[in-house]
């Protein structure tokens, strides 16, 4: 059973989760890219739903988000469309995520898009580095003036 904070963390969460989702795909169907494309469904969910740990702050979020999507585009670069090239994307991404401190395991889906569909370096830009900035700054405002729950623990 929850305590009453962890009732409130959770609810609040969950309706910031469901109001940013409907906000990303709003602006998906609005965009040039469709939802399988953006990739910030889970780091909805992270940010939301578990604000306290290291992959939900900002750094991680960004950071991971731009980290690996870089890497798909080197990796894209250097080898084309390839499956197996998408899976080493995603593994280089994993270690350079890792490397940099800026974990943010819902970041993994970056690469392997970018290799598959061969996205371009515009990519990094809109959807990546727009949308995961955009989920920080709502995130904060969601935590800090509507659920009154302090975030980020640190920014950077």
């Amino acid at each position: 059973m929850l305590n009453r904070y962890q009732a409130i963390t959770v609810f609040g969460g969950a309706v910031g989760g469901a109001l940013a989702i409907a906000a990303m795909e709003h602006f998906s169907m609005r965009g040039h890219f469709p939802l399988f494309a953006v990739p910030f469904a889970t780091s909805i969910v992270l940010v939301l739903g578990s604000p306290d740990v290291d992959a939900a702050q900002p750094r991680a979020l960004i950071g991971g988000h731009m980290v690996a999507t870089l890497i798909g585009l080197i990796v894209l670069q250097l080898s084309g469309p390839d499956p197996w090239a998408a899976a080493a994307a995603v593994g280089l991404s994993i270690a350079a995520m890792h490397l940099t401190g800026t974990f943010h395991p819902p970041a993994g889906i970056d690469p392997l898009i970018v290799v598959t569909y061969g996205m371009s370096l515009s990519f990094l830009v809109v959807p990546v580095g727009v949308g995961a900035c955009l989920l920080a700054l709502f995130a904060f405002l969601w935590h800090n003036l509507v659920h009154r729950h302090s975030w980020p623990a640190r920014w950077w």
